[in-house]
C-alpha cells in the first residue's frame, strides 16, 4: 500500500501463496456444496485480496475500500446455486467492514500502544451466511504463511534490483530515499513522499472493474 511504488518486494509470493491455497479450496468447496471463505491481509488496503481472488476466481472479494451488504452475498450464493453451482468461494481481506459497520478487532487490552490486531473478519462474514441461508461454511485464515516461503521469481529478481540501485544511492551519497517500482523502471524517491499517504484500491478502478465484468462480486451498493 505504498503509494510511491507501483510494487513493493513480497507482494507477488504473498498473491502466490494467496492464490495457490484458493485453488486448493475449490476441490472440497465444491465437491462438499459450500461456501468457503478465505480471510487474506489486508488492514487498511484490499490489493492481496483483489489480486489473489481474481486469479483464483473467486465469487466474491469482500476488501476495506469497498463496504459489503451481507444480503447482497447471500443473494450471490443464492443466484450461483439457482444455476447449479452449489459452492463458493468468497475472499475477504482481514479490514473488510459491512455498510455502516466497523472492522474486527481482537481485543488485546494489556497492549495499549500497539495497532488494533484486526481477526475475524471472515468469521463474521461466515456466521451471518449461516443465519441467513442455513449454508454450510467453512472459513480458512491464511494469516502468517503469506509472509514466508520461497520468494517468486519476480520478488526474487525486484528484490535484487532494488538491492542494487539503493547500494549505488549511498555509493553516490544520496540519503533519505526510497526505491520503488515505476512501470518497469527502478526510480527512487524521497521518504516523504514515500510514506506520506497510503495507496489503495480505487473501488472504480480499472481492476475492480475487470473483476466485475467477468463476475466477481463485491457485494457493495448499487452503482448509481
Amino acid at each position: 500500500d505504498l503509494s510511491a511504488t507501483d510494487v513493493t518486494f513480497g507482494f507477488d509470493s504473498a498473491v502466490q501463496t494467496a492464490t495457490e491455497a484458493i485453488d486448493k479450496l475449490h476441490t472440497t468447496a465444491e465437491s462438499h456444496h459450500r461456501v468457503m471463505l478465505v480471510e487474506v491481509m489486508g488492514r487498511d488496503a484490499g490489493w492481496i485480496a483483489l489480486h489473489s481472488g481474481m486469479a483464483g476466481g473467486a465469487d466474491a472479494i469482500l476488501i476495506p475500500e469497498i463496504p459489503y451488504y451481507i444480503d447482497k452475498l447471500v443473494k450471490k450464493i443464492e443466484m450461483r446455486e439457482s444455476k447449479g453451482s452449489m459452492f463458493s468461494i468468497v475472499v475477504v481481506a482481514e479490514g473488510a467492514k459491512p455498510i455502516g459497520g466497523k472492522v474486527s478487532v481482537i481485543e488485546k487490552k494489556h497492549l495499549p500502544w500497539s495497532l488494533p490486531r484486526l481477526g475475524g473478519a471472515a468469521e463474521r462474514v461466515a456466521e451471518e451466511i449461516e443465519r441467513l441461508m442455513e449454508k454450510e461454511t467453512r472459513v480458512t485464515v491464511l494469516g502468517h504463511i503469506q509472509r514466508g516461503g520461497s520468494p517468486t521469481p519476480f520478488d526474487r529478481n525486484l528484490g535484487t534490483r532494488f538491492g542494487v540501485c539503493a547500494v549505488n544511492l549511498i555509493a553516490g551519497g544520496k540519503f533519505g530515499q526510497m526505491v520503488c517500482l515505476r512501470g518497469n523502471e527502478i526510480k527512487w524517491v524521497e521518504l516523504e513522499q514515500a510514506v506520506g499517504r497510503k495507496k489503495l484500491v480505487e473501488p472504480k478502478g480499472e481492476m475492480v472493474m475487470s473483476a466485475r465484468a467477468v463476475g466477481i462480486d463485491f457485494c457493495s451498493a448499487p452503482e448509481k
